[in-house]
């Protein structure tokens, strides 16, 4: 047993078996869309799909950033009459 294993068990925290944490990468790895998990269909290895995960999580930040940013644009660019003001106002409200 590894001594990352036994920490655990002593700190408290509970510990899984193999099939439970096979169980839990296959629900992750349906949860990455398709076009990002070429090979779905596919035994993937557990540390691939945790790679893609961990990608798909970056994008999704730079995503945020992005949007982030636009929106805040928008509310400070004075254009409050805008369709796009008006439709983030009704989203927000």
């Amino acid at each position: 047993m590894s001594s990352r294993r036994s920490r655990s068990r002593q700190a408290g925290v509970p510990t899984i078996n193999d099939a439970q944490m096979m169980e839990l990468i296959s629900k992750l790895q349906q949860l990455i869309p398709h076009d990002i998990n070429q090979t779905k269909s596919s035994k993937v290895s557990a540390s691939k799909v945790l790679q893609e995960t961990c990608n798909y999580i970056r994008s999704l930040h730079r995503e945020v950033d992005d949007l982030s940013e636009k929106l805040s644009e928008l509310l400070n660019s004075g254009d409050t009459d805008s369709a796009q003001a008006a439709i983030i106002r009704s989203l927000i409200m």
